[in-house]
């Protein structure tokens, strides 16, 4: 079996930046989207903004699997590598989840005069918060994670000794993904299914399934337009327009069900969902590479800072996004006016989140606590040690 280590990727920086940007939006404009700004003239693009940019997270489930497949399909499972991963990621995953959890649940119980009462109902109440993710409303995410991180090995033995699950593994993770909604919707009826990894399995197998072949995609992506073959022109350009019709359709059912209260079965949503976020997810592979070859080097950096610093961002950006909203005062919800005080909020969250992350990075001893791991670009030469994670691994942590 093959174990030299493989290339990495720069490229990825930038996809972890789009996918972050996406989850922005969608939490940016949650509340409006909902039933804040329902009459508003402005609702379709404030539905467009929450429903359309929903690929972050099965985006970040996506590149996940791929960076994990990527580095480690060629390389035998051994006890010594499942114990050095683990490893990894109790100390820049698990840890950050729970401190993250903890600093959130308390909060939201300050907020709402709980916090110094029935101490012992607060800690169950927590407890069963921490293993459903649901301490804060993004944090389902991190626990979806670790999750994946706990079946990790067995997948990666798997699809090593099987080359039918290797072959077929994306309708593998279709099937039961969608037998899991099916059971879930007739019979289990669990509510926080979203909370669930096999929810996001399709997303997770594709990510697999393309790192495994990534040799025969990579050919796709590093060639500018006019080097691909006809065939490959065709494939893109489908693609692309598949992923236009399919977002258009998501976001119009969802403005219909929303704004005019016109509901559907649940499986359309499903369904739209599903092949939004798969189409999203490999459209924004292909923008990637796309951006890293041709766009502005200003760009460039920028985006792939973000990327670096996407994971902390995450964990941040909610607590300064519910302080902004504090301070919308009497701003009529159907006003231009509070669409842009829609976007101020993205960008205060942004912005914010941002300064805090590399401030804490480069000026506060064990950052790495709170917030993950520390990108090499904010190291200084003294911190720059083996027991750090590999620049690989700290790249799965969105």
């Amino acid at each position: 079996m093959n174990t030299v280590r493989q290339e990495r990727l720069p490229q990825l920086d930038i996809f972890r930046a789009l996918a972050i940007l996406g989850v922005l939006h969608v939490h940016a404009s949650s509340f409006a989207a909902g039933e804040q700004a329902l009459h508003s003239p402005y609702y379709y693009w404030l539905n467009w903004i929450n429903i359309f940019f929903k690929f972050g997270t099965p985006s970040f489930i996506f590149l996940s699997s791929f960076v994990l497949f990527y580095n480690y399909y060629g390389r035998p499972v051994t006890r010594s590598l499942i114990i050095n991963f683990y490893r990894r990621r109790l100390k820049y995953i698990l840890l950050p989840y729970l401190l993250a959890s903890m600093g959130y649940y308390a909060l939201t119980l300050y907020v709402n005069g709980r916090l110094m009462q029935n101490f012992g109902d607060n800690l169950l109440s927590f407890s069963r918060a921490l293993f459903s993710g649901s301490a804060y409303a993004h944090l389902y995410f991190v626990f979806i994670s670790i999750q994946f991180y706990l079946l990790f090995p067995v997948l990666l033995k798997l699809l090593q000794s099987s080359r039918f699950l290797m072959k077929w593994a994306i309708p593998v993770g279709l099937a039961l993904q969608w037998g899991f909604i099916f059971w879930n919707k007739y019979e289990l009826h669990i509510v926080e299914k979203g909370s669930l990894a096999i929810s996001y399995l399709a997303y997770y197998m594709m990510g697999a399934y393309i790192a495994i072949h990534f040799e025969k995609v990579k050919q796709w992506l590093i060639k500018p337009w006019r080097e691909l073959a006809a065939k490959q022109k065709r494939w893109t350009a489908l693609l692309v327009s598949l992923w236009l019709i399919a977002a258009f359709i998501h976001v119009q059912l969802w403005y219909v069900a929303r704004h005019f209260g016109v509901w559907t079965d649940s499986l359309w949503y499903e369904l739209l969902w599903n092949v939004h976020m798969m189409l999203s997810a490999l459209v924004l592979l292909y923008a990637t590479f796309l951006l890293y070859r041709k766009a502005p080097r200003v760009i460039v950096t920028f985006l792939t800072r973000l990327g670096e610093l996407s994971f902390a961002i995450y964990l941040i950006h909610p607590l300064l996004l519910a302080i902004y909203r504090r301070f919308r005062y009497h701003i009529p919800l159907e006003s231009l006016t509070y669409v842009f005080f829609i976007y101020g909020g993205l960008v205060a969250a942004l912005g914010g989140s941002w300064f805090m992350v590399q401030f804490a990075f480069r000026r506060i001893p064990k950052s790495w606590i709170f917030l993950g791991s520390v990108p090499r670009s904010l190291e200084s030469s003294s911190k720059v040690k083996s027991g750090h994670a590999s620049e690989e691994m700290r790249k799965v942590n969105t």
